[in-house]
């Protein structure tokens, strides 16, 4: 059976530090699984199409990394993709407190569904898509906080 992990979020946008939790990943699964969603409660700054776009130009050729679109549950995102596994990246203790919640949540609609953990390489745990989005929309230079093969303009 393919050990398959889905890595939901909005991405909005990609940063290193999702990059170091994907890399981290690589040798545990054989597919992972980069959900790009919409997020009901937040207003995106960069579009589903480029978001998703950026992501692939930073795994092309990555035959082991799949790019998917997604709306609603991730559990129902997860079971339309014959996976029993959601990877999170933590950074700091307030990040597993709110991914813990939801874990939890996720685990009583799906029981079959298990969340993984990651930290993210500590060099990048103060990087959060909100802040890259603020120094981008304030016409700062993001490109320290993104892969390199991203370009935001």
């Amino acid at each position: 059976m393919k050990r398959k992990a889905v890595f939901p979020g909005s991405f909005d946008p990609f940063t290193l530090g999702h990059a170091s939790i994907v890399q981290k990943a690589i040798p545990l699964f054989d597919e992972i699984i980069i959900a790009v969603g919409k997020n009901s409660t937040k207003q995106s700054t960069f579009s589903l199409d480029q978001r998703i776009d950026w992501i692939e130009e930073v795994y092309a050729g990555s035959s082991q990394i799949r790019v998917e679109a997604f709306a609603g549950l991730t559990v129902d995102f997860c079971l339309l993709n014959e996976c029993n596994i959601i990877l999170r990246g933590l950074r700091n203790p307030n990040d597993f407190q709110y991914e813990s919640a939801i874990a939890h949540m996720n685990s009583a609609l799906k029981p079959s569904i298990e969340t993984v953990f990651l930290l993210c390489d500590p060099s990048y745990s103060a990087i959060n898509s909100s802040i890259v989005r603020e120094i981008f929309k304030n016409g700062g230079d993001v490109s320290q906080f993104i892969p390199d093969k991203m370009t935001i303009k």
